[in-house]
């Protein structure tokens, strides 16, 4: 017999006990990942989060809930020290449980959170849920009501995903932080991959395991870039198994149509592919009657409403296998098939005691259940009831064609009444479009009038313009056109005169101004030309100062400043030793009458101090700043200096005497305290400043105020 081939969809290397099973099962597992997960983009949020777990209860996490046996690899290997035993973990599922043990992490040394940890396995169908909401109520019922209000609650997921446990806890009080602990990729399978899957839709047997609502979505993505049309067609009602009923629910809105939902743990998932390809390695008997009871509560209870709400948006990741076997609750249904097998191979009890001992499970079995597979239906039996069905089939056939012949004549009035209807509506459609045109037409007609007359008022504001110009032209006087020029000429002689300083220019223009003025009577103008003329004694009578020849003198001073030496930098002529020759001390001690050994220990000690004194050289500095000065700190008093006199400059050409003499007497102040006041080149850059100093008593120039006044007070009128 030909093995069936389960296509498993798990992450690569995530499936090594599932394969090991199907395989001892009689299935040819084929691995074909939909989701590559690989380490976060950015691991810093990770860590830093992760550094907190050992801050004090008070401040740092309360709980912290890993979404996957993935997350708590990731995590734990971003670790740096051992987990702290203050801080509880929550987990999904057990899948995620045997990830925690594989670190060291379990009760009772560890407080470890996870649905379903205390619960039996009965012969009931209460098998825990492993998603977000029982989860939350594990949290709940481990912590109370209020026992996370106001603590710190950290999730460790991949980028993205479900939102709702992290807004419940949110609504609970707590402070929610999500951090990313790794990312899921969409794989790119090999061609040889592809060449299996082609194969298995070409005819062969086959089942796929999908584990996350992610993966189906990838699935889809992946079917649309590399099957055809028939492959595609084909896949949607290959048979699939999945773990929750939330991913059934993403399963069957992407069109798959044979979903079989296991339960959480690999032992699930095998049973549930032994029943779907195996029908006959299902032993027990009672799973039939189940299925018959599952399949009337399946068919009161639609899929995802049994007593909590799913999100068809999201599923769980934790699908690891689980610790103890368990079983599922009876709303599910297989096929009758299935069922007669089943009923087949059951031994009997009252022949074979032993045997029937021997067929009792330890544990109730597995029981996937269907939910969106067509089944046929039940094979009927008795001819009267074939008859009777037959019946009433010919009077439902009967009815649907007198109640067609007689909904075809209604809608033929209707249609009747709708034409007649649609012919009224367009003849008036056609008349009210007729009065619209010609209204538009006579809009137009008005606009264009409206325009003409626009432009004819136009042109009648620009002609009174003209004429109002003309007016004020023609009333203006010759003397009033006189008396404007002579205005405009001195209002730019006296800007010209404090902006440049030049004198002379400012005499040619009010001798050109009295010049004009001459030609008028008046004894106005003459007050003017009166005025005029006191300006023009003010002008000859100020000095003339060459500005830029002191403009020169002072560009002459800031070339020499590098080659200044300062106080600190003078040079010192080097000493040499030398002392007198020494006298005859016989002759000597003879004048003065004193012992010839005392005169020569005279000599001795004065050709001694002789020399010693050659050899130091005292020199006079004033100011202690210069000493202290350092050769960099030197660079820095050059280029104030500098600084200054460049001032100095720009406020002579501005003529602003204060600014001048400002900037002018503090570069003399730092020449003569950080240079060397004996050296001949700051001596001459002293005498140029001094120059500039001297001269700059002149550089005021005298205004044009009085000739303005009388202007403007003959315009007023005085």
């Amino acid at each position: 017999m030909r093995q069936s081939t389960v296509v498993i969809t798990r992450p690569s290397g995530q499936s090594i006990a599932l394969i090991a099973m199907l395989e001892r099962a009689g299935f040819a597992p084929f691995e074909f990942p939909l989701i590559d997960i690989g380490p976060a983009a950015d691991t810093a949020p990770l860590q830093a989060a992760l550094g907190e777990l050992y801050a004090p209860a008070e401040l740092g996490f309360a709980l912290v809930v890993f979404v996957s046996p993935n997350a708590i690899q990731h995590a734990f290997a971003a670790l740096s020290a051992p987990w702290p035993t203050h801080v509880a973990l929550g987990v999904v599922g057990p899948g995620s449980v045997a990830a925690l043990a594989r670190q060291g992490i379990a009760a009772p040394a560890y407080t470890v959170i996870s649905p379903g940890a205390d619960a039996t396995i009965t012969e009931t169908p209460t098998d825990p849920r492993y998603d977000s909401e029982a989860l939350y109520a594990a949290i709940m019922s481990h912590f109370g009501p209020d026992g996370l209000k106001n603590k710190r609650v950290l999730i460790v997921r991949g980028d993205g995903g479900r939102e709702w446990l992290a807004d419940t806890l949110v609504d609970a009080g707590a402070n929610v932080e999500k951090v990313a602990a790794y990312t899921r990729i969409v794989p790119e399978p090999s061609m040889r991959d592809w060449e299996r899957i082609h194969e298995l839709l070409s005819g062969e047997p086959h089942a796929w395991l999908l584990t996350s609502s992610e993966g189906v979505r990838n699935l889809e993505e992946l079917a649309r870039e590399y099957l055809t049309a028939d492959e595609t067609l084909t896949l949607k009602h290959v048979p699939l198994v999945t773990p929750h009923p939330r991913i059934a629910e993403a399963a069957r809105q992407a069109g798959f149509d044979r979903i079989t939902v296991s339960g959480a743990g690999d032992e699930r998932i095998v049973q549930a592919f032994s029943a779907l390809l195996n029908p006959a390695s299902v032993p027990d008997a009672k799973v039939s009657e189940r299925q018959e009871q599952g399949y009337a509560a399946s068919a009161a209870t639609p899929p995802g409403q049994s007593g909590q709400k799913i999100n068809p948006e999201s599923a769980p990741t934790d699908s690891r296998p689980a610790s103890a076997p368990a079983h599922q609750p009876a709303q599910s249904r297989m096929t009758d098939s299935i069922d007669s097998s089943k009923a087949a191979s059951k031994p009997d009890p009252k022949s074979d005691p032993k045997s029937a001992a021997s067929a009792a499970p330890s544990n109730p079995p597995n029981t996937p259940f269907t939910p969106y597979e067509s089944q046929p239906p039940k094979q009927r039996r008795g001819g009267a009831g074939t008859a009777l069905l037959w019946l009433v089939l010919v009077i439902i056939v009967v009815v649907a064609g007198v109640g067609g012949f007689m909904l075809n004549r209604k809608f033929d009035q209707r249609d009747a009444q709708l034409a007649q209807r649609m012919q009224a509506n367009d003849a008036q459609t056609a008349a009210l479009r007729a009065q619209a045109d010609q209204a538009a037409s006579s809009v137009n007609a008005i606009n264009t009038q409206i325009i003409q007359f626009q432009g004819k008022l136009t042109d009648a504001q620009a002609q009174s313009q003209a004429l109002q110009q003309q007016y004020q032209d023609l009333a203006s006087n010759r003397d009033d056109w006189t008396l404007a020029e002579v205005e405009q000429i001195l209002s730019s002689a006296s800007q010209q005169l404090q902006l440049t300083g030049n004198v002379q220019l400012a005499l040619f223009a009010l001798q050109s101004a009295d010049t004009r003025l001459a030609a008028t009577t008046g004894p106005q103008i003459v007050t003017i030309r009166k005025a005029i003329a006191q300006d023009m004694d003010k002008l000859h009578a100020t000095p003339s100062t060459d500005l830029t020849g002191l403009a020169i003198k002072l560009d002459t001073a800031i070339d020499q400043i590098d080659r200044l030496p300062l106080a600190g930098e003078a040079a010192i002529v080097p000493a040499t030793a030398h002392a007198d020759t020494p006298g005859d001390s016989a002759a000597i001690a003879a004048a003065t009458n004193q012992p010839r050994w005392k005169v020569w220990l005279q000599q001795l000690a004065g050709g001694i101090g002789q020399q010693l004194s050659s050899l130091v050289s005292v020199r006079r500095i004033d100011n202690a700043d210069a000493m202290l000065a350092s050769p960099d700190q030197g660079y820095f008093v050059r280029e104030n200096v500098k600084l200054r006199l460049l001032s100095a400059r720009l406020s002579l050409l501005s003529r602003s005497e204060p600014a001048l003499k400002s900037d002018l007497n503090a570069a003399d102040t730092a020449l003569g305290r950080y240079f060397d006041a004996s050296s001949g080149k700051v001596k001459s850059v002293r005498d140029l400043i001094k120059q500039v100093n001297d001269a700059s008593t002149a550089v005021a120039v005298p205004d044009l105020n009085a000739s303005l006044a009388a202007v403007h007070q003959f315009k007023r009128g005085g």
